[in-house]
């Protein structure tokens, strides 16, 4: 495995400049965009799968290759297009992609089920994402999407904190015409010193049913370790009255590819500030993971992930640089 994957190390000062464009005209028309992600040793052909509505100290790094079989998620794509279809993609020149899981929350900390509960981040949470910032403080942004969660979107602003083009990340209200209205910004000059934020429930983190606010250590030993381990790590058992990965990747990865891929191919560079399961779902999509690989996936709290869409395609960077951690996707403590 270590021979044909390499641990990616990004430089220290990774830039992605991409073109300022957008799409226009009707979603109607429907265009296919198959990606190929090329690594050392390896190459996967990542496929766009297909539109479906709208809805201890020690550290382990689980590298997961890729293999030839495909997941329900992993099926061809359609994305919106255009009678200017072809003139947008050769606009759409290279943009960045970041993806960053919360910093430690409180939850996090008491070893609880958080799921879609709604906590805050620790003091050490804060420290993770300011941390996370100045990785990637020299990398272009221009849109920002968190889940509904505070301790994802305390995560984003973080970051942005660190950001060396000092712009100011601003959540976008449109739960109704008046709070809309209500937040409207009247100066150009601001709009530009200001970053679009869109929270979306879709990519919360997933949700665990009964077993949220429960201690994690207390319910394997009252259902059992290969039940507990059976609700936490397989991809399409739920935990009672909760969702399953599968479950969770059907609306993280609809929501991916229809909200969030279009402003890639307009040329925007876009973090995803959001959670655990969410991320490994979109993951998952990006690399072709089968559901067996992506099971065994994890994402450490603050740390982000960089991709690269470059003409059409996908290139993952891993982590960019940091003193004491990097990998392809992140690394673990156990």
């Amino acid at each position: 495995m270590a021979s044909s994957v390499a641990c990616l190390h990004a430089a220290s000062s990774i830039q992605a400049q991409g073109f300022k464009g957008s799409l226009t005209g009707s979603p109607n028309k429907i265009g296919v965009f198959p990606l190929r992600m090329v690594l050392k040793g390896f190459s996967l052909d990542v496929p766009l799968p297909e539109r479906k509505g709208n809805c201890p100290r020690s550290l382990n790094l689980h590298v997961v290759r890729s293999s030839s079989s495909q997941s329900s998620i992993a099926d061809p794509i359609e994305l919106p297009s255009n009678s200017n279809s072809a003139d947008s993609q050769k606009k759409s020149t290279e943009a960045s992609l970041i993806l960053i899981r919360h910093g430690e929350s409180l939850w996090n900390e008491k070893n609880l089920f958080t799921g879609c509960v709604d906590v805050p981040l620790t003091k050490k949470g804060v420290e993770e994402a300011i941390e996370a910032g100045k990785r990637i403080r020299n990398i272009p942004i221009d849109m920002i999407y968190t889940s509904s969660l505070i301790r994802a979107q305390m995560t984003a602003m973080l970051v942005m904190s660190e950001h060396r083009r000092r712009k100011v990340p601003i959540i976008i209200h449109k739960e109704t015409e008046e709070a809309q209205r209500w937040s409207q910004i009247y100066s150009e000059e601001t709009k530009m010193q200001s970053i679009p934020v869109i929270t979306a429930w879709q990519l919360n983190e997933r949700m665990y049913g009964e077993l949220q606010g429960l201690n994690k250590q207390e319910t394997a030993e009252l259902f059992g370790k290969e039940k507990v381990h059976e609700w936490r790590r397989s991809y399409d058992v739920p935990p009672p009255n909760g969702e399953s990965l599968e479950m969770c990747a059907e609306r993280s990865v609809t929501y991916f590819r229809d909200q969030i891929v279009p402003q890639l191919l307009a040329g925007k560079n876009v973090m995803i500030a959001a959670h655990g399961n969410s991320l490994r779902s979109i993951i998952m999509y990006l690399d072709k993971l089968t559901s067996q690989e992506v099971i065994k996936l994890e994402l450490s709290t603050g740390i982000p992930m960089l991709y690269i869409f470059k003409n059409g395609k996908f290139i993952r960077r891993g982590s960019p640089i940091a003193p004491s951690e990097a990998g392809v996707y992140a690394y673990s403590r156990v």
